[in-house]
C-alpha cells in the first residue's frame, strides 16, 4: 500500500493515497447516478487527478470517455453528444474551453471538499466483464468520428499477457507518454497498475519529442516506456541505463530503429483500438533483425485471408483479420458499421465467435511472425494517429468555397510522413484560400489531423476512365500559407527561415509567416528548435518557439533576450499566441452554440 504508484513532477502517490481518492471519487459518482456501463466523459489535463478520475469510473462501475481538452470545440461537442455521459469531470480552468453540454459538470478542484468527505472504503458492485469499460473515438472515414467499447474482459486479457510477456518487477517505472484519448494510454497504465509499477506522467511540454523526452526518460531513470516510431526517430540514441524495456507501436517500425535492442529488450507492437490496444507483439527485437509484428497475444486469434476468406500460404499477402478475448464490443451507436467491420468467424466453434476485419494486408513469415505490409485502404498513421483520410476530405468539402479535396500521405524523407491536401475552389482562383481552409480545418479537427500543406489546383487530374490519377499529383508544390510573402531581412532571419524550410519541406518561409500555419507540430517544433540552438550557439527555452510563432518574432526575441534574463516561471507557463488563439476559437464557439440552443 505504501508503495508507489503515480509520480508527477514532485507529485507521488502510494497505492493506498490512490486507492482511496479513486474511492472517495467513485462514491461521488453513484450519487450522481453512474452505474454499470454509465458513460463518464474525462477531460483533463495530463496530472494524477487524471488517472484517479479514470480508476474511479470503473470503481463505480461506468465506462469512461476520455476527451482531450485541446481538440476543438466541434468535436468535443459531437464526442459529448455522440456517447451522452451521465457526467462529465473536468477542472474549473477548463470549463471556458469546454462547448455547452447538457452534463453538469464535476470539477474535481471546486469539488473537492464535497468529494473528500466520501468514504475511502472500496464500493461493492455487480459489473461484468463483458459490461463496458471506456468508449475511445477514433476517426471515421464517413466524416464523423466513431466510439469504440472496449469491455472489462478485453482490458484483463490485456494485463494478463502484459503480465506474461514483459514480467515487470514492483516498482518499475513505465513511462505514461500517450494522450489518455489514445489506446496506448490504456496500455500504460494498465501495465503499470496492475503489476506494482510506478506509472511517470510529465506535462505535455516535457514529454515533446527530441531533447524534453530524452531528458525526461533519464531524469525519471525510465524503465518501460512505449513510444511510436517517428517518435523514437528524434531521440538520439544514446545513453539510457535504466530503460530495460523498449516497446514501439502505433506506426510501422523500420528495421533502422533496431539500434535500440542494443543493452534492452525491444519489442515491436501491433494492434487497433477495435482489439484492446494490442492484438501482436514480436520476440525481443535484434540488431540485425528486420521488424515483424510477431505473434498473438494469449487467448487471441488472427487469420491471413484473401478475398473469398480463405486462409493464404506462407509469404503470399492477405488482409489481417483478429478474434479473441480482446475484441470490442462495436461500435458505440453504430450497428451497420459494427456488423461491417465485425463478422461471424468461420473458423471458430464457439456461438457468437467474431473477427475484426483489420484491413491492413500481411502475410506469415517463415520463422512463424507476421509482417505488416501496409492498408488497403485510405486509413494512414502519422505520429502514430490513426488517421482516416476520408474525415479530412469531408471536412474540407464541406466548406462553402471548395468544389474538390483529396488528402494523401507523403514521405518524401523516410520516416517522415506528411498529410498533403489537395482542393479546387468552386469559383475563380482563390490564393487565399488554403490560408482560409487551414483556420478553418483546426475549428474542427485536432492538430494531428490538419495537414501539413494544402495544394491549390486549378482542377483534380484525371486518368482516362474519368477517375483520379493520384500518382499525377503534384509533388513538388506546396503552398505558401501567406499570401504575402516577407523575405529575411537579416542574418538570423535568414538562418531561421533556411531552417524552417528544412524541416517542414518548403520552398520558402517568410518572416511574417506562421510556423504552425506553414504545418508545423509538436514534432517540427523540437527540431527547429535544437536546430537553431545549434546554428546560433546558444540555448532558450523550448517554449519561446510557441510564444513567438513568427521569424520576425522569434528573431527579435533572439537579438534582445539572453537565457538568464528568460523569467524562469515561464518556462513552465504555455502563454503562447497558439493556444490563445485555440481559446479564442472556442469561446467563439461556445457563444454560436448558445445562440443555436435558445
Amino acid at each position: 500500500p505504501e508503495a508507489t504508484a503515480v509520480i508527477y513532477g514532485g507529485q507521488q502517490l502510494n497505492y493506498c493515497e490512490l486507492n482511496q481518492r479513486a474511492n472517495q471519487l467513485a462514491h461521488y459518482l453513484r450519487k450522481q447516478g453512474v452505474r454499470e456501463e454509465s458513460r463518464v466523459g474525462i477531460c483533463l489535463e495530463r496530472s494524477p487527478e487524471m488517472v484517479i478520475a479514470m480508476l474511479a469510473t470503473l470503481k463505480a462501475g461506468g465506462a469512461y470517455v476520455p476527451l482531450d481538452p485541446h481538440y476543438p470545440p466541434e468535436r468535443l461537442q459531437f464526442m459529448l453528444q455522440d456517447s451522452a455521459p451521465l457526467a462529465l469531470i473536468t477542472q474549473h480552468s477548463l470549463l471556458n474551453q469546454l462547448p455547452v453540454c447538457a452534463v453538469n459538470p464535476v470539477c474535481v478542484d471546486l469539488q473537492a471538499k464535497a468529494i473528500a468527505a466520501e468514504s475511502t472504503h472500496n464500493l461493492g458492485g455487480t459489473t461484468s466483464p463483458g459490461n463496458i469499460a471506456y468508449v475511445i473515438y477514433t476517426s471515421g472515414s464517413t466524416g464523423r468520428p466513431k466510439g469504440v467499447c472496449i469491455t472489462h474482459h478485453g482490458s484483463g486479457n490485456l494485463a494478463n499477457a502484459q503480465r506474461r510477456i514483459f514480467q515487470l518487477q514492483p516498482g518499475a517505472k513505465v513511462l505514461q507518454f500517450s494522450s489518455l484519448s489514445f489506446d496506448a494510454a490504456t496500455w500504460e497504465w494498465i501495465m503499470a497498475l496492475t503489476a506494482g509499477g510506478q506509472l511517470v506522467l510529465a506535462s505535455r511540454e516535457d514529454i515533446l519529442p527530441g531533447k524534453p523526452l530524452a531528458q525526461l526518460l533519464q531524469n525519471q531513470r525510465i524503465e518501460i516506456a512505449t513510444l511510436p516510431p517517428s517518435v523514437l526517430r528524434m531521440v538520439r540514441h544514446g545513453d539510457f541505463p535504466a530503460l530495460k524495456t523498449l516497446v514501439v507501436a502505433g506506426e510501422a517500425c523500420t528495421p533502422d530503429l533496431a539500434k535500440w535492442s542494443s543493452g534492452r529488450r525491444m519489442f515491436n507492437a501491433y494492434g487497433p483500438t477495435e482489439t484492446t490496444v494490442c492484438a501482436t507483439i514480436s520476440r525481443p527485437l535484434q540488431l540485425s533483425s528486420t521488424a515483424p509484428i510477431g505473434r498473438p497475444l494469449p487467448n487471441t486469434q488472427v487469420y491471413v485471408l484473401g478475398e473469398k476468406m480463405e486462409p493464404v500460404p506462407v509469404g503470399v499477402i492477405g488482409e489481417l483479420y483478429v478474434g479473441g478475448e480482446g475484441l470490442a464490443r462495436g461500435y458505440w451507436n453504430r450497428p451497420e458499421l459494427t456488423a461491417e467491420k465485425f463478422i461471424p468467424d468461420p473458423f471458430s466453434q464457439n456461438c457468437g465467435a467474431r473477427l475484426y476485419r483489420t484491413g491492413d494486408r500481411v502475410r506469415w513469415l517463415t520463422q512463424g511472425e507476421l509482417e505488416f505490409i501496409g492498408r488497403s485502404d485510405h486509413q494512414v498513421k502519422i505520429r502514430g494517429h490513426r488517421i482516416e483520410l476520408g474525415e479530412v476530405e469531408t471536412a474540407l468539402r464541406a466548406h462553402a468555397e471548395v468544389r474538390e479535396a483529396i488528402a494523401l500521405v507523403r514521405e518524401d524523407v523516410p520516416g517522415d510522413k506528411r498529410m498533403v491536401a489537395y482542393i479546387t475552389a468552386q469559383t475563380n482562383h482563390n490564393e487565399a484560400l488554403p490560408s482560409q481552409l487551414r483556420s478553418y480545418l483546426r475549428d474542427k479537427l485536432p492538430d494531428y489531423m490538419v495537414p501539413s500543406a494544402l495544394v491549390l489546383l486549378d482542377k483534380l487530374p484525371l486518368t482516362s476512365n474519368g477517375k483520379l490519377d493520384r500518382r499525377a499529383l503534384p509533388l513538388d508544390q506546396m503552398c505558401q500559407i501567406q499570401t504575402n510573402f516577407v523575405a529575411p531581412r537579416n542574418n538570423l532571419e535568414e538562418t531561421i527561415s533556411e531552417i524552417w524550410q528544412e524541416v517542414l519541406g518548403l520552398q520558402q518561409a517568410g518572416v511574417e509567416d506562421n510556423f504552425f500555419d506553414l504545418g508545423g507540430h509538436s514534432f517540427a517544433v523540437t527540431r527547429v528548435h535544437e536546430k537553431i540552438q545549434e546554428k546560433i550557439a546558444r540555448e532558450f527555452p523550448l517554449v519561446t518557439l510557441f510564444e513567438h510563432p513568427t521569424i520576425s518574432s522569434l528573431a527579435k526575441y533572439l537579438s534582445g533576450h539572453s537565457i538568464e534574463n528568460h523569467n524562469s516561471d515561464q518556462l513552465n507557463h504555455r502563454v503562447s499566441k497558439q493556444l490563445e488563439r485555440k481559446k479564442q476559437r472556442r469561446e467563439k464557439y461556445r457563444n454560436e452554440a448558445s445562440l443555436t440552443a435558445v
